[in-house]
């Protein structure tokens, strides 16, 4: 819980550096660099830069005034400045001010929703979760852990912005009207298909399960690239190139158990098993060099890191340690 209270203040510093205008491209970079740290930085970031758009919606408005009182205090002590760029301890204080201008905003969304288009929405699962939408066009999503989903569709537009985690999607086909995925510098076009996109560290993985689906970049610089990913198929764009492999069908569906709550793995090594859990879990496994490359296999519950450790014990004869903050595996 510390750490993630840790996080949201880091958050709400980032977001107030870039809101007083002084931000130089070293800050842009810093920023892209802690964002792409981990899954947690991104829902984080995303989660209180919504309510700070929510915030700059309501002023334009002329509404600002009907929000809470801490809400209007927090943003006049942002717009003048009275915060310090350092990360900590002031950023609590930011943090708070950022949750007092949200908790403002909510007691008035179902007042001001109808000024907002209704096919615009945003969806979040925090550190663990899951979450199953229907959008608006007929298509579905399932949001992986720590995942941040933005949706713009109606009339002709079906554009989606993945802005943290794991999205799986169920396209429903709609001729003449393509479905767009955004994940940074990165663009997934489809017309109806099933797939997931996951964005991590600055790239952007594809596994489709049915139909194809298109990936590109769009990259100031450099030309742009494309390629196509069929059903059974995986993509993965990073800055330097587009790879495309083709997958047995079992691989594709133990890579998408996450929707049903479980991490299938089939010959893995051990540390990226340990990797995978840690996605879901905020006590790590820390897997130690001499037994990483332990090759594994089984479905276990993605939300349950000790009982995997412990069958580790039994079946491997592995040394487990069990401690507040983390569980260490090795000889």
């Amino acid at each position: 819980m510390r750490n993630a209270q840790e996080t949201q203040n880091q958050a709400a510093a980032w977001i107030v550096r870039e809101d007083c205008g002084e931000f130089s491209v070293g800050d842009r970079e810093a920023l892209e660099a802690w964002l792409e740290a981990s899954d947690g930085h991104r829902a984080a970031y995303w989660r209180l830069k919504h309510g700070w758009r929510q915030a700059d919606r309501l002023k334009a408005l002329n509404l600002a005034g009907a929000a809470s009182p801490q809400a209007r205090r927090g943003r006049s002590a942002f717009r003048r400045g009275r915060l310090g760029w350092s990360l900590r301890p002031r950023p609590a204080a930011a943090a708070a001010m950022l949750a007092g201008v949200v908790l403002g905003l909510a007691g008035l969304a179902a007042v001001f929703r109808p000024v907002e288009p209704q096919q615009a929405a945003q969806f979040e699962t925090a550190l663990g979760g899951r979450q199953s939408v229907a959008l608006p066009d007929g298509s579905a999503a399932v949001l992986n852990t720590a995942s941040v989903l933005r949706t713009d569709i109606g009339g002709d537009r079906r554009e989606v912005w993945l802005d943290a985690g794991e999205v799986f999607f169920d396209v429903r086909h709609m001729a003449g009207r393509p479905f767009r995925i955004h994940a940074g510098n990165h663009l997934i076009t489809v017309l109806g298909t099933k797939f997931s996109v996951r964005r991590d560290r600055g790239r952007v993985s594809v596994a489709v399960l049915e139909g194809r689906v298109q990936i590109s970049d769009h990259i100031e610089g450099r030309p742009d690239r494309s390629a196509i990913v069929s059903g059974g198929g995986v993509g993965l764009a990073t800055g330097d190139a587009i790879l495309v492999a083709a997958r047995p069908p079992m691989a594709v569906e133990d890579a998408l158990a996450w929707r049903v709550g479980l991490l299938r793995f089939d010959n893995t090594a051990l540390g990226e098993a340990a990797a995978q859990f840690n996605r879901y879990n905020e006590r790590p496994l820390k897997v130690q060099d001499e037994v990483a490359g332990i090759r594994i296999g089984g479905a276990f519950p993605a939300n349950d890191p000790d009982a995997f450790a412990r069958l580790l014990k039994d079946a491997y004869g592995l040394d487990v340690q069990f401690h507040k903050d983390s569980v260490t595996i090795s000889e």
